[in-house]
């Protein structure tokens, strides 16, 4: 083991701490790091990765552990070591910078800047003889040219600071339904009618893209989307992208067949994929579906929670024993010995032939067929095939269990663990299994007793300590808001809801400004060069984009008319630009739905309010709002009759006289 140690072994981010050892003088990101820049008169690099960033950890064999290489950086550079996961707000300006230089990002990113933050050149990824050489040229030109490079850095800077600034516009009385049509027809080129998904590689699964989808083809009765949308589900869910033993999904596909992950787990994809595939259950309930929905939450309790403190951790690493995808793959051998007497139903089940063959004698498990027609070809009943698929999977667990593990990042991040809350809400009461409901609204507790400070009414990004104190962002607040009101609407629990409006009151407070009407990413007391907003939706829907549906719900819970302006001021302001770039714009999209089309708010109210919630928690009904219970505990449900339970189903501020059962109330939806 190296016996260097620099400034990160005082750090909590366990990717920081895997630089701990270098022989770089790395340091974590404070305003003395750009001081010392000052008073040396040095260059600063800004390297950004994060815990399961194979090719970050690829730079730092080749570079970063190497003597020469960090006896370059140490003596023309202050080398700042940043986790983008931790600080998504440094991330932001860096990234945009390297992109306005260079047309392309992505991890690691490495960003150079003078002394006082402002950025001069940047890339990502660097073999060790072109960084050296990266690493001399800019010192040269530094020295010899400071003139040359401080006018770059000051037209690179600005370009940063305007890069997503949006202008407020007219507001909209009404959002031309031909946008969205025309963002979906333009989207459908790019699908991948065979194997699900877009039409290139590398495949990501974007949940919310997924979501909208869904959502736009019931409303539009778009029968090409519908099934697009559930192909893709099926192909995933049968893919290697899907752990098929153990569960959860992988990052990425590198092919265009969902076949050979990029073998890292995040919670932010296995949260936002729980939501999605409950809502696909619902509107087209498969027993595939609701495997990967039980596996998946299996593999969440095992794997990531952190039993002793509560909360979930970030990610597991692609590789373990320094191969990519070890834990995970098979030789023929290994799961001959593994499955034992049901090798040949495994063998044929798991595709262990060409389809699954990766490399070096390795096989990745995938699927080819539904459990249906699986059981018809190899003349098993259903519950036979149920029972031997168990006992297999059962096997191969046991066994990999024993393997050297991948690595785990074992941070906590408020905005990730409530997406996974939401994700467990939805999962728990569409299957009605209230114990992965208790799962998500323990993750609700854990973040609002954890990450909640009283004293300062303010969210913090990971839990506060006396070596982190990081304040959060604007996606720690959305996010959390967005799951509690989601815990409201499938549970009529009032304390979700209240939760939810304290904190977006606090939300205004910390994160607007007097020239737009989005949100910015950070408070206003930023020591960054740029302030930045965060527009476009992405792995994770746009912290803007799920603040625009919060206040969108929001609005009507509290009878808030400035919550209901600003939701639709912020659609109107990005509304235009959608239709060139649908993907990134997939929560937007959702939202302009609720305006397009005829939206419902359901009122539930009486004694047996939670019970006939959950009727409607099997119907997909994305175009519905819920509230109900026995009290009138928020301005929405004010002056319904008490007694009885009534259904009030209202479309803004007119309801239908209320009536007394479900089938009745179902209807008056279903008829609009």
């Amino acid at each position: 083991m190296s016996q260097h140690k620099n400034d990160l072994s005082e750090a909590t981010s366990p990717y920081l701490l895997q630089h701990a050892n270098n022989p770089v003088n790395w340091v974590e990101w404070n305003e003395k790091a750009f001081d010392k820049a000052k008073r040396e008169g040095k260059l600063v690099l800004v390297s950004i990765g994060y815990s399961a960033c194979h090719w970050c950890h690829v730079m730092e064999r080749e570079s970063f552990e190497n003597e020469d290489v960090a006896q370059l950086m140490n003596e023309h550079f202050i080398c700042i070591k940043v986790d983008r996961e931790e600080r998504p707000d440094v991330d932001q300006v860096y990234m945009n910078a390297v992109q306005l230089m260079t047309q392309q990002g992505g991890w690691p990113l490495n960003c150079f800047t003078l002394p006082d933050g402002r950025p001069i050149y940047g890339g990502t990824y660097f073999p060790k003889k072109q960084w050296m050489q990266v690493l001399r040229n800019l010192w040269d030109t530094f020295i010899q040219e400071p003139q040359k490079v401080e006018e770059y850095a000051t037209k690179l800077s600005e370009g940063v600071r305007l890069s997503e600034m949006i202008e407020v516009k007219r507001l909209k009385d009404n959002f031309d339904p031909s946008v969205i049509h025309t963002l979906v027809s333009k989207w459908k080129k790019s699908f991948d009618f065979n194997n699900g998904g877009e039409n290139r590689a590398p495949k990501f699964p974007l949940p919310n893209n997924y979501e909208f989808l869904l959502h736009y083809g019931f409303l539009n009765n778009d029968d090409t989307v519908k099934n697009h949308v559930h192909l893709t589900l099926r192909k995933m869910a049968r893919g290697g992208i899907y752990d098929q033993i153990g569960g959860g999904f992988s990052r990425y596909s590198v092919d265009p067949i969902w076949k050979v992950p990029h073998f890292e787990k995040m919670l932010y994809d296995n949260g936002q994929l729980l939501s999605l595939y409950a809502k696909a259950y619902q509107q087209k309930p498969q027993e595939e579906y609701k495997k990967v929905l039980i596996q998946t939450v299996e593999w969440l309790r095992r794997e990531m929670f952190d039993s002793q403190h509560g909360g979930y951790f970030s990610a597991l690493d692609a590789d373990s024993e320094g191969v990519e995808g070890k834990f995970y793959t098979w030789t023929e051998n290994e799961l001959k010995h593994a499955s034992g007497e049901d090798y040949e139903f495994a063998k044929l089940y798991f595709n262990i032939n060409e389809k699954g063959y990766w490399e070096d004698g390795v096989y990745i498990l995938v699927r080819n067929d539904s459990n249906d027609e699986v059981a018809e070809r190899m003349g098993f009943t259903h519950d036979e095939l149920l029972a031997k698929t168990k006992s297999v999977e059962d096997k191969l667990l046991s066994i990999r269990a024993n393997r050297i593990r991948p690595g785990l990042d074992n941070k906590k991040i408020t905005s990730w663990n409530a997406l996974l809350a939401k994700g467990f809400i939805e999962t728990g009461t569409i299957l009605n299994k209230p114990e992965v409901t208790k799962f998500g609204e323990d993750t609700l507790d854990w973040i609002i007793s954890q990450m909640w400070s009283e004293k300062s009414q303010r969210l913090y990004r990971v839990p506060f300590s006396n070596k982190s104190d990081i304040k959060g962002f604007l996606d720690d607040y959305s996010n959390t808001i967005d799951a509690l009101i989601t815990a409201y609407e499938r549970t009529f629990n009032s304390k979700w809801i209240k939760w939810a409006e304290k904190i977006s009151k606090r939300s205004f407070e910390l994160f607007t400004g007097d020239t737009s009407s989005l949100f910015y990413y950070t408070e206003e007391n930023t020591e960054l060069i740029a302030r930045k907003m965060e527009i476009n939706d992405n792995v994770i829907p746009s912290s803007n984009s799920v603040m625009a549906k919060n206040l969108f719900r929001l609005g009507i819970f509290y009878a808030n008319e400035e919550y209901s302006l600003r939701a639709k001021q912020m659609l109107t302001d990005v509304y235009e630009s959608m239709p060139q770039y649908g993907s990134g714009y997939s929560n937007w999209a959702q939202l302009a739905l609720f305006y397009n089309h005829v939206f419902h708010e359901l009122a539930i109210v009486g004694s047996d309010a939670q019970d006939q919630l959950s009727k409607f928690n099997k119907e997909y009904l994305p175009h519905v709002l819920f509230a109900g219970g026995e009290q009138e505990e928020i301005p929405f449900l004010l002056d319904r009759k008490k007694g009885e339970t009534y259904f009030y189903v209202c479309q803004g501020e007119q309801c239908n006289a209320p009536v007394e059962n479900y089938i009745a109330a179902l209807n008056q939806i279903k008829k609009a």
